[in-house]
């Protein structure tokens, strides 16, 4: 392996590491050195996803083999994850949810440059869930579901269901996939969210929600129900959200004061 020839695209990039042709350390050695050094300063922020194998070996002009290798040089040190079917990331790589900040679920991702997409699972009028009177009112008999797969990379990362105390009149179904929450009410409504109060919790995923997060049925996600409110104090929404919670974590940002 160490007679594998280098690319002149690695040739190229020998002003930031050298990589030496005939040298005892093994090629994947080297290659796992500048893998090293490429997280270290965050070049591949900010997915944290790091190149396919196929795309790392022609970058580098190796085998396959090789880069294995030098990928496995990096997970025993603890510096990578390898996801099934998803590619390889930077061990704990998470997507931070700032709780104190008001922003919607997909402004929270596309704020950390992430590529951050939405589908629609469900849209429709539905009739108002009897725990909802309390905030939409006894008198609003019916309720717009709107149902979201949120995705990172096209990996599913959470899956928000929301209830809304209006009509969608006025919005076709693209606007409302690509409009993040906040916005698709402020054209509902004609008035913004101001306000919100979130709630974090977990629960094991059943059959059908593993399913659409593309995880295992039973396994571990986390919640967050979130209830929004216009300026008067009407409520705005009803969400919940159901995140995997490998790539996500809740922050709280903020001084406190000791207790007197």
């Amino acid at each position: 392996m160490q007679n594998e020839r280098i690319s002149p695209l690695i040739a190229r990039a020998e002003d930031e590491m050298p990589l030496v042709r005939e040298n005892a350390t093994a090629l994947y050695q080297q290659i796992a050195d500048r893998l090293r050094n490429d997280i270290a300063i965050g070049r591949f922020e900010p997915s944290g996803r790091l190149p396919s194998e196929a795309e790392i070996g022609a970058q580098f002009g190796v085998s396959r083999v090789t880069v294995r290798l030098a990928l496995d040089e990096l997970d025993k040190d603890g510096l990578i994850e390898r996801r099934k079917g998803k590619g390889t990331f930077i061990a704990g790589k998470k997507v931070r949810h700032e709780l104190n900040v008001l922003r919607s679920f997909h402004e929270i991702l596309l704020g950390q440059g992430l590529n951050a997409t939405m589908r629609i699972t469900a849209l429709r009028m539905v009739a108002t869930p009897a725990s909802l009177y309390p905030l939409f009112g006894t008198s609003r008999a019916q309720c717009l579901l709107l149902q979201r797969l949120h995705l990172i990379d096209a990996e599913p990362i959470a899956l928000g269901r929301s209830y809304l105390p209006m009509g969608r009149s006025g919005l076709t179904r693209r606007e409302i996939e690509q409009r993040p929450t906040y916005a698709i009410i402020a054209a509902l409504a004609g008035t913004p969210v101001v306000q919100a109060r979130m709630e974090l919790g977990a629960q094991l995923a059943g059959h059908d929600l593993a399913k659409t997060l593309q995880t295992t049925a039973g396994a571990a996600l986390l919640t967050m129900e979130r209830t929004s409110y216009f300026r008067d104090g009407g409520c705005a929404e009803h969400s919940t959200f159901y995140i995997k919670p490998e790539r996500y974590r809740f922050v709280v940002n903020g001084l406190f004061s000791e207790m007197a």
